[in-house]
């Protein structure tokens, strides 16, 4: 990568740790779950709030390096107003990107793709995909929970 491209992507990092997009607590969120990295004590919170298998609203909050907090950041904006399953889709290619098994594609990524430096320093990669796993958690949680209401109002 062009020196440049590694300044250009070290900018949009540092502006979203420094100036984080919703960053916060959701008042009233459908489904909130907390994820931590042990290894290097970044913590955060993903709170959503979903209407119509969308996601409507979504925050962060927590505590940590600048790549697990501008990761945070960004995903919030990638996934505000994406349906349940397109979130998925891009958790999975987001993972994959991470972990090197994708060829990141700008058009589905964004600014996501500059956190692709992060796969050269491996023990970095947990900190990145931190709120990402925990989205999916909360994602799973919400689907369940809908999936067991739906099961309890139908009747025999």
């Amino acid at each position: 990568m062009a020196s440049g491209l590694d300044d250009l992507y070290r900018d949009i990092i540092l502006d979203h740790y420094r100036t984080p997009r919703n960053r916060g607590r959701l008042e009233k969120p459908d489904v909130a779950t907390q994820g931590s990295n042990p290894l290097c004590g970044d913590e955060i919170e993903v709170s959503l709030m979903i209407r119509d298998g969308r996601i409507e609203d979504v925050r962060f909050d927590g505590k940590g390096c600048s790549i697990s907090q501008a990761s945070a950041s960004m995903m919030t904006e990638s996934i505000k107003g994406k349906s349940l399953d397109e979130a998925k889709a891009l958790i999975a290619l987001f993972k994959g990107m991470m972990h090197g098994d994708e060829t990141p594609d700008v058009d589905e990524l964004g600014d996501l793709e500059s956190l692709q430096g992060v796969r050269k320093y491996p023990v970095r990669i947990k900190c990145a995909l931190l709120s990402w796993s925990t989205l999916l958690e909360g994602i799973e949680l919400h689907e369940k929970s809908t999936r067991a209401a739906q099961g309890s109002t139908r009747t025999t």
